[in-house]
């Protein structure tokens, strides 16, 4: 008997190590490129569309999306450097999300997608547009981020306030640790957590993810670099097809460089989740799928 239960650990172990996921459809592993390992998956086919996750978290933001997605596109998703099974960043090497992402797409083979990233995979995906537009079909910002936004022209009394959550994040962080600031972050007695409404099952989906990270970015210095000069201000360079997705509770900030991209990216379209928050793909993801298969569909006509 026990041979037999020893065994079984060794298949599961080695299942886990080898990322075999329960779907065989599913493709799963990691790349080694731009200096650093990235993990991803991959399912479907068709059309690619490549999803970009938000702060405190990892590909999972996308559970709603990867498959039912996957029956009309091939959806990519994968963990940004420093989270989920991807690599740490070396605190010494400078190095920017943007080619990250290109060099992913270059090892899968993919020539262009429709690019959509949540929040900070906003602000990357936007970075990644000013610099490889060749490389996007469209772009999908959602609980939109720039990089550049809350400092000189762009600093707003929304930016300001964001900024002392953040830093009271990094003092609780500092204090008593990642379990403190993740409940603080998303259900904290803060005015963002307050107004940014969501479902119960939201909630606690991001506090999982959020107990899971390292927040090793916050933790330790290291030369995590950006578009320069900033991509809040460089906005009417993007000349591509682009889906802004905002929430009716929406951090406020968010709301408020919704209103910047929709001013300064020509043709963009821009449409808001009744009755979902910030993470709206998971609040709504009905809804949400189906305005993003809409948006891909209308541009073939």
């Amino acid at each position: 008997m026990k041979t037999i239960i020893h065994i079984v650990f060794i298949l599961l172990f080695l299942i886990s190590c080898n990322n075999i996921s329960e779907n065989p459809d599913v493709k799963t592993g990691f790349a080694e490129v731009n200096g650093t390992t990235l993990y991803y998956e991959v399912a479907g086919k068709g059309e690619p569309i490549v999803f970009v996750h938000g702060n405190f978290g990892d590909r999972r933001h996308w559970d709603f999306q990867f498959e039912p997605l996957s029956e009309q596109f091939k959806v990519v998703r994968y963990d940004v450097r420093g989270y989920g099974k991807s690599a740490l960043p070396d605190p010494d090497e400078p190095y920017y999300d943007r080619d990250d992402l290109v060099a992913l797409m270059d090892f899968l083979k993919i020539e262009k997608a429709h690019i959509c990233g949540l929040s900070m995979g906003s602000g990357i995906i936007i970075d990644f547009a000013l610099h490889y537009p060749e490389r996007c079909i469209s772009l999908i910002p959602i609980g939109p981020w720039a990089m550049g936004y809350g400092d000189g022209d762009f600093r707003t009394p929304f930016s300001d306030s964001l900024n002392v959550v953040f830093l009271n994040l990094s003092e609780i962080l500092s204090a008593q640790g990642t379990k403190a600031a993740t409940d603080y972050w998303w259900a904290g007695d803060h005015h963002f957590a307050k107004t940014t409404m969501r479902s119960k099952a939201t909630l606690d989906s991001l506090l999982k993810m959020g107990y899971e990270y390292s927040y090793w970015g916050f933790l330790n210095a290291n030369k995590r670099s950006f578009t320069a000069p900033p991509a809040i201000g460089r906005l009417n360079e993007i000349h591509l097809p682009t889906l802004i997705i905002t929430a009716e509770y929406d951090l406020e900030p968010c709301i408020e460089i919704a209103d910047i991209m929709e001013k300064e990216i020509a043709g963009s379209i821009r449409i808001s989740i009744k009755n979902a928050g910030h993470v709206m793909n998971m609040d709504k993801p009905e809804e949400f799928n189906t305005e993003v298969i809409k948006f891909i569909t209308d541009l073939k006509r």
